[in-house]
């Protein structure tokens, strides 16, 4: 076998050029395919985490007929004594914290600016809220008792040409059906890195919230938070009430499941595209190795060496063609994605939002092991099944037409 194997390097030897090109192809279509891995990988997650952290935590606890899409406030739709409810949640184990929100449709106006919004009410002492209070770019955090105050996303304040201090008109829908009106000052502008969410959400103390749009003492929803998603199941069970409906996070992301699973196997489909093609430059190298060797070939067929020897000698080649890629590969694509994990891919305007689907200004790559080592394996038989029709090529020779051959 060692002998083999010895015959195949010294035969990639005689054309140096070649057999590093082809290595070459085949390394840099696995450093392609590794990147793209892990950048969909870290697109799908960075998507998962943050719309998880920013909108819809592991579990909500809502009003068995609260309807999201309406953003109803009337009182048979809201959480009673929402406060009480999460201290109660917060008292589990598993929990981080939960906290009330309440949600409102609403209109912003500053001078000749207008724009919809999304009137959130939150407890601004709440861990819950952290993305927020440490993601201000200006100004201050929103105080529990404040009046007043208001704090916005920076593509809210760019658009309206707004700064801290600067005040901000907004309209709002009331549980009664009519419409409440007052005059903000803007405590702080917030910067969460997702486009789509700073420039719709704007934040009120939930007390003035509440007062604002007539509805006291209830919230929307009571936002969760746990220390392991897998123990939402758990949490569930624990928090099963007749009064109340319980959303999970993977019920709240289902947009973003289906389009991983959606994404997974488009890709794997485009794995075995590149593959393919750089596959096409190992038949290549090897079916002009054997043409190169015809005569060799048949001085060795007449001497007794068997054909699936001379079969073996090419499928070394190729062996040898997809260890030296494959190595090569995982060295630039291991570059590659640390330079994305650690600076991104800046999409800004680009990034697009939807169905409960965020996604960060700057994307990360997000390097896996088992990904990279099941694309190294395909890779590795792919090289190999590229390598068998040359291998069996030689394999057939007849003996006096391969000696025939160079004559």
């Amino acid at each position: 076998m060692i002998q083999l194997f010895r015959m195949a390097f010294r035969d990639l030897g005689r054309n140096r050029r070649r057999t590093f090109f082809s290595i070459l192809a085949l390394a840099m279509g696995l450093a392609l395919l590794i990147l793209m891995a892990s950048f969909i990988n870290g697109e799908m997650s960075n998507a998962m985490d943050t719309t998880i952290q920013l909108q819809s935590g592991h579990l909500q606890l809502r009003a068995q007929n609260y309807d999201e899409r309406k953003a109803s406030l009337k009182w048979e739709n809201l959480i009673e004594d929402p406060t009480k409810v999460a201290g109660q949640i917060s008292a589990l184990e598993p929990v981080v914290a939960a906290a009330p929100r309440l949600f409102a449709s609403g209109i912003a106006t500053a001078r000749d600016q207008t724009a919809g919004v999304k009137i959130v009410g939150i407890d601004p002492g709440s861990v819950t809220n952290d993305p927020y209070r440490e993601g201000l770019v200006s100004g201050e955090y929103l105080a529990p008792d404040d009046r007043e105050g208001i704090l916005i996303g920076r593509p809210l304040a760019e658009k309206m040409g707004l700064d801290v201090g600067d005040q901000i008109d907004l309209t709002a829908n009331t549980s009664n059906g009519d419409v409440s009106e007052q005059l903000f000052t803007i405590r702080g502008i917030y910067s969460t890195q997702t486009r789509v969410f700073d420039s719709a959400i704007v934040f009120l103390p939930l007390a003035k919230a509440q007062a604002m749009t007539g509805t006291e003492n209830h919230a929307s929803t009571i936002f969760v938070l746990l220390k392991d998603k897998d123990q939402t199941d758990a949490v569930v069970n624990a928090l099963q009430t007749s009064n109340n409906k319980i959303l999970t996070w993977t019920k709240m992301n289902e947009v973003i499941i289906q389009t991983e699973n959606m994404a997974n196997s488009y890709m794997s489909l485009f794995y075995l595209i590149v593959l393919a093609v750089t596959a096409t430059v190992i038949i290549n190298t090897l079916i002009m190795a054997v043409f190169e060797r015809t005569r060799e070939i048949g001085i060795l067929a007449a001497i007794g060496m068997k054909g699936r020897r001379i079969m073996a000698i090419f499928l070394a080649e190729s062996s040898i063609l997809a260890v030296g890629g494959i190595l090569l590969g995982l060295v630039l694509g291991y570059l590659a994605v640390a330079y994305l994990e650690r600076n991104g891919f800046y999409v800004g305007n680009m990034a697009v939002g939807g169905g409960g689907f965020l996604i960060r200004d700057t994307v990360y790559a997000k390097f896996t092991l088992e990904g990279t080592i099941n694309l190294s394996i395909m890779a590795f038989v792919i090289t190999l099944l590229a390598g068998l029709y040359p291998a069996m090529m030689a394999a057939r020779m007849e003996p006096v037409e391969a000696l025939r051959a160079e004559k």
